[in-house]
């Protein structure tokens, strides 16, 4: 079985996977890397994966190389979470910042995938559900959101003021 580890902490350069192997040729020849780039720009995107034959080697190659400077960075380097379902190695990212306080896993899905499929998903809109309008409603319990106090008392004198408006025709 196959372990993916992350490499973060890449120079933002341009940097081929070759570099990236030549840093851990040493470790074994059974060793494969991928530096994550910019589409736009090409330029890496600041991380990469490793992908190693078993357990044993990953955590040596954890433990020589996690700190290791490499162009004037310090890598960091980590068991890589497992993929979820449609999710490519370009969106992998903003997880493992999430993941480097925790406990990191083992990578359990196929380290070979790539059809392609799911790289484009369809978003939420950010709008709101009621149309283009910017309504909202407010409820009046005291578990809702409180405003801020150093407008509390000009919104205390508004709410008197158009309180006193719909009782007046």
């Amino acid at each position: 079985m196959s372990i993916r580890l992350y490499v973060g902490n890449l120079p933002k350069e341009e940097i081929d996977r070759q570099e990236l192997q030549a840093v851990f040729a040493e470790a074994g020849s059974n060793i494969s890397t991928k530096v994550i780039k910019d589409r736009k720009t090409g330029k890496c995107r600041g991380f990469g994966f490793v992908t190693v034959q078993n357990d044993e080697q990953a955590d040596e190659i954890i433990g020589k190389f996690n700190g290791f400077v490499f162009k004037d960075s310090a890598l960091k380097i980590e068991k890589a979470l497992p993929r979820t379902k449609g999710q490519s190695d370009e969106d992998a990212a903003p997880q493992q910042s999430a993941a480097a306080s925790s406990t990191p896993k083992p990578n359990t899905s196929n380290a070979g995938g790539g059809s392609g499929e799911g790289k484009r998903r369809n978003k939420k809109s950010r709008r709101p559900a009621g149309g283009g309008s910017n309504t909202q409603t407010y409820s009046s319990n005291n578990d809702a959101v409180q405003p801020d106090p150093r407008w509390a008392s000009a919104l205390e004198e508004l709410k008197q003021r158009l309180a006193a408006q719909t009782t007046n025709p």
